[in-house]
């Protein structure tokens, strides 16, 4: 008999995944691809030819572990207008927003230990707790409340065994954001009860009617950042992300994890990647005017839907609006929508508290969002008998 870890066996493949793969065999090429949260965009052209460069130069080897100094510098001083004494120690290079966040975890998290999540999540946060060996416990981001948690409901789940509280802003799959006000009681909540302050911000160059909230250099230092170069400058396959706290001790251990986890990150890719901060410094506004066109238009045809309700998201590209058919739970719904021709993801892909929404991902052209609720419209309608 095959045996494999507790750890293994208790660890789901992804909602949106699965609904992803199952997508080319119910519906083939013609399905509207809302599923994955990838920009239709490629990266800046200047960062292409830095990595070609940057490979036909030799640059194929190691790197250190916290990677290229001059890249880790040039991310630290975007930061200055936060804290303006980061420097190259406060940033460690990970493959991916992903890698970063795994890096975190295993920093913090042992048997016994708790770290607060946000539902929905980001289906990674829970998996990558339990891998550490501590308990992932929910806290609501509801619909009600624009997607972002009450101090209530916080004070309610901490406990002697917590070590630290995650954020997400903007969030995904909710697109929800967090005003100045809301960010300084969330970090005052962190403060009380002296937890780590994990702030995933990787869309933070995605965000509409207003400037990024970030949770750094707001007056609170037990805060690890985890970032990426997929959603801001298109890098989704390239696998490149950082993180940074002004916490000196906590650099020096989550270091020493992505030693570990991936030795580190890749030589050339890095190359590219400060090209693009360099070079193209206004590509992710130049996409995120795209992507804004685009939220309108998706949320101005849902909400005139009958039984959609929409909020109109702040940050991110997704929206997660409430669906209602009678009889009919989330998962059920975007299994119709996908024999439509429409993928999309049920709401219980980002845990139990997604229940009665869909995220639809507004990365594809505006013609394509068109197409795509005009198939939405017709199959719930058929589905409510209208």
């Amino acid at each position: 008999m095959v045996r494999f870890s507790e750890r293994a066996n208790s660890i789901r493949p992804t909602g949106v995944r699965r609904m992803f793969d199952m997508a080319f065999d119910m519906a083939g090429d013609d399905a509207v691809q809302f599923g994955l949260g990838e920009p239709d965009f490629q990266p800046p052209s200047v960062a292409i030819e830095a990595f070609t460069r940057a490979m036909n130069e030799g640059k194929n080897k190691y790197t250190t572990t916290a990677g290229l100094p001059a890249l880790r510098q040039k991310i630290a001083e975007t930061w200055h207008h936060r804290i303006p004494d980061l420097d190259e120690s406060n940033v460690c290079i990970t493959m991916s927003g992903t890698n970063g966040l795994l890096d975190i975890f295993l920093a913090l998290v042992g048997p016994g230990d708790n770290v607060l999540i946000p539902e929905p999540y980001f289906p990674l946060y829970p998996p990558d707790v339990v891998i550490c060996g501590g308990d992932p416990n929910l806290y609501p981001c509801t619909f009600e409340n624009d997607f972002v948690p009450t101090i209530d409901d916080l004070e309610s789940r901490v406990d002697d065994n917590t070590v630290a509280i995650l954020y997400n802003f903007p969030s995904n799959p909710t697109g929800g954001n967090v005003t100045e006000a809301q960010r300084d009681e969330l970090i005052a909540f962190a403060s009380d009860h002296d937890l780590w302050l994990i702030t995933d911000e990787v869309y933070d160059r995605i965000v509409y009617d207003g400037p990024h909230v970030s949770f750094l250099g707001a007056g609170y230092d037990k805060v690890i950042m985890v970032q990426s170069f997929s959603k801001t400058f298109a890098m989704t396959g390239w696998r490149i992300g950082y993180i940074l706290s002004p916490d000196m001790d906590a650099m020096a251990q989550l270091t020493k994890m992505q030693y570990y986890v991936t030795a580190c990150s890749n030589d050339a890719m890095q190359y590219a990647v400060l090209e693009a901060l360099e070079r193209a410094p206004e590509y992710p506004e130049e996409m995120c005017a795209e992507f804004k066109a685009r939220r309108n238009l998706i949320c101005e045809r849902l909400n005139a839907m009958p039984g959609v309700s929409c909020h109109v998201p702040t940050g991110a590209f997704y929206v997660f609006p409430k669906v209602d058919v009678p009889g009919m739970n989330s998962e059920e719904i975007a299994m119709a929508l996908l024999e439509g021709g429409v993928l999309c993801s049920p709401g219980t892909s980002f845990g139990a508290a997604g229940e009665g929404h869909l995220r639809f991902a507004y990365t594809i052209g505006r013609e394509d969002i068109a197409r795509g609720m005009d198939r939405v419209e017709a199959v719930l309608a058929g589905l409510r008998g209208d």
